[in-house]
Protein backbone atom coordinates (compact mmCIF):
# COMPACT_ATOMS: atom_id res chain seq x y z
CA UNK A 1 0.00 0.00 0.00
CA UNK A 2 3.10 2.83 0.58
CA UNK A 3 4.38 1.40 -2.16
CA UNK A 4 1.33 2.21 -4.32
CA UNK A 5 1.03 5.67 -2.60
CA UNK A 6 4.70 6.64 -3.36
CA UNK A 7 3.97 5.72 -6.95
CA UNK A 8 0.89 7.93 -7.24
CA UNK A 9 2.42 10.98 -5.33
CA UNK A 10 5.77 10.74 -7.62
CA UNK A 11 3.21 10.27 -10.53
CA UNK A 12 1.48 13.35 -9.36
CA UNK A 13 4.57 15.76 -8.87
CA UNK A 14 6.15 14.38 -12.08
CA UNK A 15 2.76 15.13 -14.21
CA UNK A 16 3.07 18.99 -12.20
CA UNK A 17 6.82 19.30 -13.25
CA UNK A 18 5.63 18.37 -17.41
CA UNK A 19 2.62 20.67 -16.92
CA UNK A 20 4.88 23.45 -15.48
CA UNK A 21 7.42 22.80 -18.18
CA UNK A 22 5.57 22.60 -21.03
CA UNK A 23 3.39 25.68 -20.65
CA UNK A 24 6.51 27.81 -19.67
CA UNK A 25 7.95 26.71 -22.88
CA UNK A 26 4.81 27.39 -24.71
CA UNK A 27 4.47 30.94 -23.51
CA UNK A 28 7.76 31.72 -25.10
CA UNK A 29 7.31 29.99 -28.22
CA UNK A 30 4.30 32.67 -28.10
CA UNK A 31 6.27 35.38 -27.06
CA UNK A 32 9.50 35.12 -29.02
CA UNK A 33 8.13 34.85 -32.51
CA UNK A 34 5.66 38.49 -30.82
CA UNK A 35 9.04 39.96 -30.26
CA UNK A 36 10.03 39.20 -33.82
CA UNK A 37 7.08 41.32 -35.82
CA UNK A 38 8.32 44.29 -33.45
CA UNK A 39 11.60 43.53 -34.60
CA UNK A 40 10.54 43.72 -38.19
CA UNK A 41 8.76 46.59 -37.81
CA UNK A 42 10.91 48.91 -36.01
CA UNK A 43 13.78 50.76 -37.65
CA UNK A 44 14.85 52.73 -34.41
CA UNK A 45 18.42 51.53 -33.32
CA UNK A 46 17.85 51.90 -30.23
CA UNK A 47 14.44 50.19 -30.09
CA UNK A 48 16.58 47.17 -31.73
CA UNK A 49 18.87 46.77 -29.60
CA UNK A 50 16.57 46.22 -26.81
CA UNK A 51 14.48 43.65 -28.64
CA UNK A 52 17.40 41.83 -29.27
CA UNK A 53 18.19 41.75 -25.58
CA UNK A 54 14.64 40.83 -24.85
CA UNK A 55 14.94 37.96 -27.25
CA UNK A 56 18.11 37.05 -26.18
CA UNK A 57 16.75 36.38 -22.46
CA UNK A 58 13.75 34.85 -23.59
CA UNK A 59 15.91 32.38 -25.58
CA UNK A 60 17.83 31.68 -23.04
CA UNK A 61 13.89 30.92 -20.87
CA UNK A 62 13.16 29.29 -23.60
CA UNK A 63 16.45 26.66 -23.74
CA UNK A 64 15.59 25.75 -19.82
CA UNK A 65 12.23 25.01 -20.02
CA UNK A 66 12.35 23.04 -23.25
CA UNK A 67 15.01 20.64 -21.44
CA UNK A 68 12.56 20.89 -18.28
CA UNK A 69 9.89 19.92 -20.68
CA UNK A 70 11.57 16.95 -22.38
CA UNK A 71 13.11 15.58 -19.03
CA UNK A 72 10.15 15.75 -17.19
CA UNK A 73 8.47 14.08 -20.25
CA UNK A 74 11.29 10.99 -20.15
CA UNK A 75 10.48 10.24 -16.23
CA UNK A 76 6.85 10.62 -16.91
CA UNK A 77 6.61 7.80 -19.37
CA UNK A 78 9.26 5.87 -17.27
CA UNK A 79 6.59 6.57 -14.21
CA UNK A 80 3.36 5.89 -16.61
CA UNK A 81 4.37 2.78 -18.82
CA UNK A 82 7.39 1.44 -16.03
CA UNK A 83 7.88 -2.07 -17.87
CA UNK A 84 5.36 -1.36 -20.66
CA UNK A 85 7.63 0.87 -21.65
CA UNK A 86 7.96 -0.29 -25.09
CA UNK A 87 4.69 -1.16 -25.92
CA UNK A 88 3.61 2.61 -24.46
CA UNK A 89 6.28 4.44 -27.00
CA UNK A 90 4.82 2.15 -30.19
CA UNK A 91 1.24 3.27 -30.21
CA UNK A 92 0.33 5.17 -32.67
CA UNK A 93 -1.50 8.36 -30.65
CA UNK A 94 2.08 8.64 -28.76
CA UNK A 95 4.35 7.98 -32.05
CA UNK A 96 2.06 10.94 -33.74
CA UNK A 97 2.43 13.30 -30.36
CA UNK A 98 6.40 12.69 -30.40
CA UNK A 99 6.45 13.94 -34.59
CA UNK A 100 4.96 17.27 -33.10
CA UNK A 101 7.05 17.53 -30.36
CA UNK A 102 9.94 17.36 -32.84
CA UNK A 103 8.20 19.52 -35.06
CA UNK A 104 8.30 22.08 -32.29
CA UNK A 105 11.50 21.77 -31.54
CA UNK A 106 13.05 22.18 -35.41
CA UNK A 107 10.31 25.35 -34.61
CA UNK A 108 12.36 26.62 -31.74
CA UNK A 109 15.47 26.22 -33.48
CA UNK A 110 14.76 28.43 -36.29
CA UNK A 111 13.50 30.85 -33.66
CA UNK A 112 16.93 30.63 -32.47
CA UNK A 113 18.49 31.59 -36.21
CA UNK A 114 15.76 34.48 -36.85
CA UNK A 115 17.32 35.93 -33.43
CA UNK A 116 20.79 35.50 -34.50
CA UNK A 117 19.66 36.59 -38.37
CA UNK A 118 18.53 39.80 -36.61
CA UNK A 119 21.46 40.32 -34.66
CA UNK A 120 23.59 40.57 -37.72
CA UNK A 121 20.79 42.65 -39.30
CA UNK A 122 20.05 39.61 -42.25
CA UNK A 123 16.80 39.11 -41.34
CA UNK A 124 14.50 39.71 -44.30
CA UNK A 125 10.76 37.99 -43.22
CA UNK A 126 8.29 41.17 -43.22
CA UNK A 127 6.04 41.49 -39.75
CA UNK A 128 3.14 39.89 -41.49
CA UNK A 129 5.39 36.78 -42.45
CA UNK A 130 6.12 36.82 -38.55
CA UNK A 131 2.23 37.52 -37.52
CA UNK A 132 1.81 34.13 -39.34
CA UNK A 133 5.15 31.92 -38.41
CA UNK A 134 3.57 33.01 -34.51
CA UNK A 135 0.64 30.81 -34.84
CA UNK A 136 1.99 27.85 -35.93
CA UNK A 137 2.67 26.30 -32.17
CA UNK A 138 -0.79 27.27 -31.48
CA UNK A 139 -2.17 24.53 -34.13
CA UNK A 140 0.88 21.91 -32.56
CA UNK A 141 -0.25 22.70 -28.79
CA UNK A 142 -3.86 21.89 -29.73
CA UNK A 143 -3.04 18.71 -31.86
CA UNK A 144 -0.59 17.46 -28.64
CA UNK A 145 -3.58 18.17 -25.86
CA UNK A 146 -6.14 16.19 -28.12
CA UNK A 147 -3.70 12.91 -28.94
CA UNK A 148 -3.00 13.02 -25.57
CA UNK A 149 -6.59 13.48 -23.83
CA UNK A 150 -8.40 11.24 -26.56
CA UNK A 151 -6.01 8.70 -27.79
CA UNK A 152 -7.28 8.41 -30.77
CA UNK A 153 -5.15 5.76 -31.94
Amino acid sequence: MLICYLEVKTLLWIKTFHVFFVVSWFACLFYLPRLFVNHAQNQDADQRALLLGMEARLIKMMNFTLWGTLISATGLVYVLAGQQWLFYIQQGWFISKMVLVALLIAYHHLCIKIHRNFAVEKEAHSHVWFRVFNELPVFALFAVIYLVLAKPF
